[in-house]
Order: structure tokens, then sequence, then C-alpha cells
């Protein structure tokens, strides 16, 4: 009976400590989304190098770097109207898509004429940004870095892992929407 007792009075003492907190299995830093951040801004940089050499390679045509980051030319151009397409605007256009090696991904006929309601309707964020710099029956030729084209996860198709592109874009009309026709 005393050592029943003994037994009871240890279990008492010994068992009944606080709970303890668990320490983690790994500690976790900010390393990384450092790291991939590093291995974004290198991959960016090793695009726009390519594109400053494709550029400096065709020096008869007249660059221009977008605000999105893409770099573009025209090949034609139409100074009857200052238009460019706005927001719920229906813009219908052909495009291509090529390596930035002119490595034929999609052809324009393999695309068709592209009817899209700009801000409306799911397009890489290179081309979305494009089609709003060019007025109807215009034409001009975008170099799009990886990061507004397909970036890391590509098309699930021809288009692979961070892949710069160039698309040649012809705008073949735009209709103007209700809350665009004042402006």
């Amino acid at each position: 009976m005393r050592s029943l007792g003994l037994l009871l009075v240890f279990v008492l003492l010994f068992g009944c400590k606080g709970p303890e907190p668990r320490k983690p299995v790994q500690r976790k830093s900010g390393s990384y989304f450092k790291e991939s951040i590093e291995r974004s801004r290198k991959l960016l940089e090793a695009e726009e190098k390519k594109i400053q050499e494709i550029i400096k390679k065709d020096s008869l045509k007249h660059y221009t770097h977008s605000a999105s980051g893409s770099w573009y030319h025209y090949l034609r151009v139409n100074d009857s109207t200052e238009y460019t397409p706005r927001t719920d605007d229906i813009v219908t256009f052909e495009y291509n898509l090529l390596t930035l090696d002119n490595d034929t991904i999609y052809s324009e006929a393999d695309i068709g004429t592209f009817t899209y309601k700009v801000d409306k309707q799911e397009l890489f964020l290179g081309m979305r940004d494009a089609i709003k710099l060019l007025k109807e029956n215009e034409k001009a030729t975008f170099l799009f870095p990886s990061s507004i084209a397909f970036g890391y996860h590509g098309d699930n198709n021809k288009i692979g892992t961070n892949v710069p592109l160039k698309s040649t874009i012809t705008i073949l009309n735009i209709e103007k929407q209700q809350n665009n026709l004042e402006e």
C-alpha cells in the first residue's frame, strides 16, 4: 500500500507539468523568397539583354518601350485617328507568337482572327497592354519578356516555362462601347 502511495505521489509531482510547446521541425526564413526574387531578376536581365541585342541588330526600325515592359515597333501606322481601345471595347485582331529566335510557336493561321473584350477576357499581360497601344488598322511587332508573356507556367501546350515571345499584332476593328462613345 505504501508503495502504491509513493507511486501516486511521484505521478502527481512529475506527471503534472504544464504543456510544453512543440519546437518547429524546420525553421522558415525569407531565404526561399529572396532566392526566387534573385532568380527572377537574373532571368529578366538575361531576357532584356537578348531583346536589346535584337533591337541593336534591327537598327532600321525604331523600337519603343511600353510601360508594361515590352518593346515594339510599327509596321503600319494609322494617322487618321487617335482612338486606341479602352475597357469594354470589342477588338478584332490577328497575331502570331514566335520565339525571340523567330521560331514559330503559333502562326496567324493557327490562331485565326481573335475577338477580345478589352480588360474583360483572359489574355497574357503583355498582349492585353499591346492591344491598348494600337489603333484600328495598325500593325506592330512586340517583344515580350517571359514575365509579361506566359511566365513560369507556360500555356500548357507549345509555350514552355519562362519563354520570352515575339508577336506581330494587327488590329482589324475596334468596336467602341456605349460608355466610350462620347470620348
